[in-house]
Parts: structure tokens; sequence; C-alpha cells
């Protein structure tokens, strides 16, 4: 199974970013064959539906879970669309949040926010 996970960093030790589509990478975890990939968000630097953005290259890269601390609705929609299912982080790095998932530890998201659109979560 492929897993996403938003990154600041491109390392699997570095912590989950708090924003799902602003954040500056993607890391990509293949759980079958234990690979790990990332590739830049090219959403980051969008005026609006970064999300949505963020979503469809999730999508587009065959992922069945999505890792992320919040998620906005909009972006939600094209997920749940792509048959990928968004599950709640908790705070540590990427390995420990793969490993958490893989031992059924991480619940689904289940309220989406209705999206920041341009402006900082205060």
């Amino acid at each position: 199974m492929k897993i996403a996970i938003p990154m600041n960093e491109q390392s699997l030790d570095s912590d989950v970013c708090p924003s799902f589509g602003r954040a500056p990478y993607f890391l990509f975890y293949n759980s079958v064959t234990e690979e790990a990939y990332y590739l830049d968000n090219e959403a980051v630097a969008s005026q609006g539906g970064a999300g949505i953005r963020a979503a469809q290259v999730i999508a587009d890269q065959g992922v069945k879970a999505l890792i992320a601390p919040r998620c906005g609705e909009n972006a939600a929609d094209v997920l749940t669309k792509a048959e990928v299912f968004v599950y709640h982080s908790i705070p540590g790095t990427a390995r420990q949040n793969i490993e958490a998932h893989l031992n059924n530890q991480l619940p689904l998201i289940n309220e989406f926010h209705a999206g920041f659109h341009g402006h900082e979560k205060k």
C-alpha cells in the first residue's frame, strides 16, 4: 500500500508538516517494498486551491492512505473520490507515523475544516 505524508524536509526522521496543502514536500512510502521517495509540492505557492491541487497529486500517485494533522473539505472531496483514506497524524516523525499506521494506531479524520483560503490558521 502506498502512503503519503506532508513534510517540511526530505527525511523519514523529520516531523510531519502541520499543513497539508502548503507542505514543501510529500513523502510517498510503499509499505510492501519499504521504499520511500519525495516530491516537491508545486501547490505550495498557489494563491488559492493549494489543498485541492495537493490532493490531486496524492491521488495521481496511487496513494491509498494520507497521514496528516488536518485536511480541508475541498481536498477531502478529491481524496474521497480517489478512494484515499485520510488518517490523523500523531506528533512525531514520518517514520513514527508510518509505524503507527501499519499497527492500526491512527484514527481516520472525520471532520474536515472549511479551508484557510490564503489565510494561516490562527
